[in-house]
C-alpha cells in the first residue's frame, strides 16, 4: 500500500522545494495540494484577484481528501490544473500514480484531521516572514503576472493573517518541523532520513 507525506507551511517557506528534492531522491509522485483552489471563471477577474486564498475554504477540501484516500489505496487520480494568473482551472490534468510513496504539498495540507490521518509522515516548512514575502514577492511579480504593489497588498491584507490564524498552528501537528532558510541537502537529508527510518520499521 502506497505511503503518503503530507508537507505544509507558510507560503514560499521552502516546501516545493523540498518536495521536489525529495520526488527525486525517492521516486515519489507529488501532488500540488495548490491546484486545487475552487475556479473562478465564474467571476470577473478584478473580483477574482481581491479572493482570499490564504483560507482553508477557497480550496477543494473534499477533492483533496478523496484524491489523497484514492491514493492511499494504491489507485491513479486525475489531479486538477490551476492558472494562477486567471485565478481559474486550467485545462487538461496530471495523472498521479502511485509508487510506494506520494508526497502531498500546500498550504493546508496538514489543516484537516481526516487529512493527516492519512499521512506516514507530517512535515512542516518554516521560514522568517520577512524571507516568505520576499520569495512570494519575486515568485508573483515573474511568474505570476502580479504587480509589486499589488503582491504588497494581497501579503499584508491575506497571506500574514492566515498564515497566523490557519497555517502556523499546523507546526503543533508535525513529526518533523525544517527551516526553509537552511541549507537544502541538509535540511532534505534530514527529511529523508525520516521517511527511510519509517520504512525501516513499518
Amino acid at each position: 500500500m502506497p505511503q503518503l507525506i503530507g508537507i505544509a507551511g507558510p507560503s514560499c517557506s521552502g516546501k516545493t522545494e523540498l518536495a521536489r528534492w525529495l520526488s527525486r531522491a525517492t521516486g515519489a509522485q507529488v501532488l500540488n495540494l495548490d491546484h486545487y483552489y475552487i475556479d473562478l471563471a465564474h467571476l470577473p477577474l478584478e473580483i477574482r484577484a481581491k479572493t482570499n486564498f490564504d483560507e482553508p475554504h477557497s480550496v477543494d477540501h473534499d477533492a483533496i481528501l478523496e484524491h489523497a484516500r484514492t491514493l492511499r489505496s494504491g489507485q491513479s487520480i486525475h489531479a486538477p490544473q490551476y492558472n494562477f494568473a486567471t485565478h481559474t482551472r486550467a485545462p487538461g490534468d496530471e495523472v498521479i500514480e502511485p509508487g510506494r510513496l506520494v508526497i502531498l504539498e500546500g498550504l493546508f495540507a496538514l489543516y484537516w484531521a481526516e487529512l493527516r490521518d492519512l499521512f506516514a509522515l507530517k512535515i512542516y516548512v518554516h521560514a522568517p516572514d520577512e524571507v516568505c514575502f520576499q520569495r512570494r514577492l519575486f515568485r508573483d511579480t515573474r511568474e505570476r503576472g502580479r504587480t509589486e504593489a499589488s503582491v504588497r497588498e494581497q501579503y499584508a491584507a491575506t497571506v500574514r493573517p492566515g498564515v497566523v490564524d490557519f497555517i502556523a498552528p499546523c507546526k503543533a501537528h508535525a513529526d518533523l518541523v525544517l527551516s526553509g532558510t537552511d541549507p537544502i541537502d541538509a535540511s532534505c537529508n534530514t527529511a529523508l532520513a525520516a521517511i527511510q527510518g519509517f520504512f525501516a520499521h513499518s
